[in-house]
């Protein structure tokens, strides 16, 4: 995958030395950068090379969250105060030519739907520039973005990397892709940013709790905004709002109910159901497809007492298209 043209100051590798994998004030920067520098970040995957191309269900089941999302960084960013927003230029990405989806047994609880697939399952993908390769002759194009983006927060101690925070973190906006801008609140001095968590591609909603997880390279022009204060983070992006990039015949499917997670999880059972029956894969292969491909939107909140989530398929990734 090509990167635009610019000039790269500062680059960090994903050593141990520049890993870390809890949010912390207190822990010291790796790099310390000017507003302006050029950064270019290598990010382990997100257990933290616990899975490889060779791995199956039985090594997925068993990876461990203790700890998780491996964070290159921190990196301290000259003149950044409490009160300040920290700019972050999204200028490219580059995987490394392979990643992950996965589910892990439904006892861990993880994911939308632990009580619909008891047993884990994982997909390993093959990378081949924009595409990532499925089964059945599936290809999902790719838009990598970072899942964990962020600053320290104020509070002193670790703070665990799985909730998003009002500084960023755990994220999972599939729209911060290359060309986007990030806006971050500064919570401490210096700001001291860190990233990881890289996906390849992601439905919105990340259903099976991964994306296509993937060890990627990350660059980002680094700005200070003084006279702007800001509660949580915002972005400009200019998308894609589509798995696909673009406007075209999508499937969906609706979940209907008065409780918004409910109507979230019908509309992914009824998609699964969708690409089982009507696309051939199995269920858990079709959970994987959905937290990689599939867009949930949420299409009304108005009419009590019931709303709607809707679950969108592209269907130009299926072979005959």
């Amino acid at each position: 995958m090509s990167e635009p043209a610019y000039t790269v100051d500062h680059r960090l590798s994903d050593a141990d030395r520049n890993i870390h994998n809890a949010w912390d004030n207190a822990l010291d920067p790796v790099l310390t950068v000017e507003p302006g520098d050029v950064v270019r970040f290598e990010c382990r995957d997100a257990v933290d090379r616990q899975v490889d191309v060779e791995s199956g269900p039985e090594e997925f089941q068993n990876v461990s969250f203790d700890p998780v999302h491996p964070l290159t960084g921190p990196v301290a960013v000259e003149g950044a105060e409490p009160g300040d927003t920290l700019v972050v230029e999204l200028l490219g990405f580059q995987h490394k030519g392979w990643g992950y989806t996965g589910f892990l047994p439904g006892e861990m609880g993880l994911g939308l739907l632990p009580d619909e697939f008891p047993e884990a399952d994982v997909h390993i993908w093959d990378l081949e520039g924009d595409v990532g390769h499925f089964v059945n002759g599936i290809e999902v194009p790719l838009e990598p973005f970072p899942g964990t983006i962020g600053v320290a927060p104020a509070e002193a101690g670790e703070h665990e990397t799985l909730p998003p925070r009002n500084v960023g973190g755990n994220m999972d906006v599939k729209h911060m892709t290359t060309g986007s801008t990030v806006y971050l609140p500064v919570a401490v001095e210096d700001a001291l940013f860190s990233v990881g968590d890289c996906h390849a591609a992601q439905g919105d909603g990340e259903v099976c709790v991964t994306g296509i997880e993937a060890p990627m390279f990350v660059t980002a022009r680094f700005g200070l905004e003084k006279d702007r204060e800001i509660d949580q983070p915002q972005f400009e992006t200019s998308g894609p709002f589509t798995p696909t990039g673009r406007d075209e015949r999508m499937y969906a499917t609706t979940g209907i109910d008065d409780d918004l997670m409910e109507a979230t999880k019908l509309a992914v059972l009824h998609m699964i159901d969708h690409l089982h029956e009507e696309r051939g894969l199995t269920r858990g292969e079709a959970y994987i497809l959905c937290s990689a491909a599939v867009d949930l939107k949420i299409s009304e909140v108005v009419d009590a007492p019931n709303w709607i989530v809707t679950a969108y398929l592209p269907e130009s990734i299926f072979p005959e298209a």
